[in-house]
């Protein structure tokens, strides 16, 4: 006895996503594509893997996203590459490479991966929308970046988002800061979580990124960055701000968003849905980093730019109970029901969709009632049927499938005419 055939499914921590669900997939790119165009982005498409080192100087080769959740291999040239774990490191990589125009401003749609426990809106390879900007520090474009932001979510339903913002200083006054959190840190080891009791002075930054009970504790009690920056750092958050405001934008000082990587300077920003658990509530952020070009390999250059998680937003939305919106149209306009046995179908359906109808058939020369069955179900508006008859009279009878008494709303037109009737049905 033959042994049975292995059957695959999609790898853990992944998923599949099939219409209909995908048509909302679609529709939120096309907005987000939509909203970066009005706003003067052009799209991005970089390498969905990347030299390892183009992750660790940007995000940090200490970070739990190098150490822990990279997708790291060797190729069949024993060269060290990365799938990518995140959207800002690959653009600013392609902007040192490439040296357009500044400012250069590109959005970009990704999937991404990080190896961590899977859980509701969190996956291993799950999908990004972001925009990035590069070649200026003006306060303006933080303003901007953060209002495509809040003005994409609005437009794609969602109300119960609340915006955090912060600033990390440049080097130096964050670097003065550092010491004085390190000796905070220092007197209080003790009551920090098991997971950064033994690795916090790597980076002493990241203890504020923690969520857990104790290192909050600790750290409440200590020192907060936006307390200790330099006067033209606190001047540049303070016209982010108001800029926000003057455009009713409303903000939070948040004074323990420091994000997760290394590469961020000055403002950092976070949206939350409050519909969702507080546990996995972020759903888009981002911040500037005024370095990373550098340390890249490239001149000193500004950039700022935030990414979402598509998933997330769903999620978001679901948890919102948000009227599936920014759908782009997927309905079939016709299907065509060919009983002649010759395939009249072929030639009438490629002029149909060359004349902009979305159209579809049936195939195996199944019989009138399993066609009828099957275009039904295409939720197609019209179905257009073809039998010896019609053929003959160089006819097409055209019958309304969504309404309730079809027959009297069926009518038979010239083969040549019948582009311009459905044009004018369709109308309606």
């Amino acid at each position: 006895m033959s042994e049975p055939i292995t059957t695959f499914q999609a790898p853990v921590g992944t998923h599949d996503v099939l219409g209909p669900a995908s048509a909302q997939w679609e529709g939120l790119v096309a907005t987000f594509a939509q909203f970066a165009y009005r706003y003067g982005f052009e799209l991005a498409v970089t390498p969905m893997f990347e030299e390892v080192g183009v992750f660790n100087r940007g995000i940090g080769e200490h970070s739990d996203v190098a150490k822990k959740e990279m997708y790291v291999f060797a190729d069949r040239g024993d060269r060290i590459y990365a799938l990518r774990p995140e959207g800002t490191a690959p653009i600013v990589r392609a902007y040192v490479q490439h040296n357009p125009t500044t400012p250069w401003k590109a959005w970009y749609v990704t999937p991404a991966f990080r190896y961590e426990r899977p859980q509701a809106g969190r996956y291993r390879q799950h999908h990004q929308l972001g925009v990035e900007v590069l070649g200026t520090d003006d306060p303006a474009v933080d303003v901007e970046v953060i209002a495509l932001a809040q003005r994409f979510y609005e437009a794609i339903g969602l109300a119960r988002v609340r915006l955090m913002v912060n600033s990390m200083g440049h080097d130096e006054c964050r670097a003065a800061y550092v010491e004085r959190l390190r000796k905070h840190l220092v007197e209080n080891v003790d009551g920090l979580c098991v997971d950064h009791r033994d690795v916090w002075h790597q980076n002493p930054l990241r203890v504020l990124d923690c969520k857990k009970v104790q290192c909050v504790a600790v750290t409440t009690m200590g020192p907060m960055l936006i307390d200790h920056i330099c006067d033209p750092c606190r001047a540049h958050f303070e016209t982010v701000v108001a800029g926000l405001s003057s455009i009713g934008i409303e903000s939070s000082l948040n004074p323990r968003l420091v994000r997760g990587f290394d590469y961020y300077t000055r403002t950092t920003f976070e949206f939350v849905s409050e519909a969702l658990d507080s546990a996995q509530d972020a759903i888009g952020g981002g911040g500037r980093y005024d370095k990373l070009a550098e340390q890249l390999g490239g001149k000193p250059t500004s950039g700022i730019g935030f990414g979402s998680g598509i998933e997330r937003l769903l999620l978001a939305r679901d948890a919102e109970d948000v009227e599936p919106r920014n759908l782009l149209n997927r309905t079939l306009d016709l299907f065509v029901i060919d009983t002649t046995d010759e395939d009249v179908a072929t030639v009438l359906v490629d002029e149909l969709r060359s004349a902009g109808f979305a159209t579809d058939r049936a195939y195996d020369r199944r019989s009138m009632k399993a066609q009828m069955k099957v275009a039904d179900k295409s939720g197609a508006r019209f179905a257009l049927l073809i039998g010896p008859k019609e053929h003959a009279a160089g006819e097409v009878t055209i019958r309304d499938l969504r309404s309730d008494n079809f027959e009297q709303l069926q009518r038979s037109v010239a083969r040549r005419e019948v582009a311009l009737a459905l044009a004018n049905l369709l109308n309606d």
